[in-house]
């Protein structure tokens, strides 16, 4: 029997690999598109937003109070004629900072301890799961609430401290305390699901004969934890990252909201959204506009994780 020799046919019947059939993927998920496209939107807005408005978010216009959307304030201003486009650019970086920090500390203990639970099993993998039981079970709010006013006034006094003697001006940057202790605050509470996500994909990989021939050899367990475990379980670990991302935001907003995470004068959305709150009533835009900006965000993250949920996982195919 002859075979076609034509190079068209050959490159046509090519294998791919697993990258470029995920991305073919990717590309082929509409919503994860726009999700992606709005997520590196919003992110080149958090870094050129000094460049992107006309005005400083702190600045007040005397004779603009509470003005509602025009030529010269797109999205109005607050009651002290602060441009409000200006703060929701402003925030989105506030958000997104808040976002990447927390999601990366959670990530890096969540997978430091998930992995190592899962390849030692036994009492580590015992004492592990009860922490992340014991973590879960702790209401995240009361937990968030509790560290941060226990640990502020102290900060802030230390901080006061260290200006008096030093007079750097860095120790005059209160607001930096607020963005510490709600990174690291949030990082304690969500941190559980990494881990467990990481816990049950190696003990599913570590019974696996590559595992075992590394073992075999004299490998430590970290290298074996580290060059042939972890990059075989990571990919579910990229698409909760994309939602931890989204659910951070919201969080972050939600606390700022409650007035226990960034306070002012430093633009949050949660804290625009509880100053709109009190006044939506005359001034709608002022809830309206960093509540909008939140919620699309929000969804562009939903769909950019569902999108990279379906590109990653080889079992669901060709629809």
């Amino acid at each position: 029997m002859q075979t076609s020799s034509n190079p068209a046919t050959l490159i046509e019947h090519e294998p791919t690999s697993l990258r470029q059939d995920a991305w073919r993927r990717l590309r082929a998920n509409r919503l994860a598109l726009v999700g992606a496209i709005f997520v590196a939107l919003l992110t080149l807005v958090a870094i050129a937003g000094p460049w992107l408005s006309s005005y400083d978010f702190l600045s007040q216009d005397p004779n603009a109070l509470s003005a509602p959307p025009s030529w010269a304030h797109w999205l109005g201003t607050d009651e002290l004629g602060r441009d409000v486009l200006a703060r929701i650019i402003y925030g989105a970086r506030t958000a997104l900072i808040v976002a990447v920090a927390v999601t990366f500390l959670a990530v890096l203990i969540g997978v430091t301890l998930g992995a190592w639970a899962g390849y030692r099993g036994g009492r580590a993998d015992s004492a592990i799961s009860w922490l992340i039981d014991v973590t879960m079970s702790v209401p995240g709010l009361l937990l968030v609430a509790v560290i941060n006013t226990s640990l502020k006034p102290p900060m802030v006094a230390w901080f006061g401290a260290m200006y008096q003697q030093t007079l750097n001006p860095f120790f005059r940057n209160t607001n930096l305390i607020d963005m510490l202790l709600i990174v690291a605050s949030m990082a304690l509470i969500t941190w559980p699901p990494y881990a467990r996500l990481v816990r049950a994909q190696i003990i599913t990989i570590r019974s696996r004969t590559y595992v075992t021939a590394a073992k075999s050899i004299g490998l430590k367990s970290r290298d074996i934890i580290l060059r042939h475990i972890l990059p075989n379980a990571i990919g579910p670990v990229v698409v909760a990252v994309s939602a931890g991302l989204g659910t951070a935001m919201v969080l972050e907003s939600a606390f700022s909201f409650l007035g226990i995470g960034i306070n002012p004068p430093t633009p949050s959305w949660g804290n625009m959204i509880a100053d709109g709150l009190r006044v939506w009533r005359n001034d709608p835009h002022l809830l309206a506009a960093p509540a909008a900006v939140l919620a699309i965000s929000t969804i562009a993250f939903s769909f950019l994780g569902d999108g990279l949920n379906d590109a990653l996982n080889p079992k669901r195919g060709e629809n």
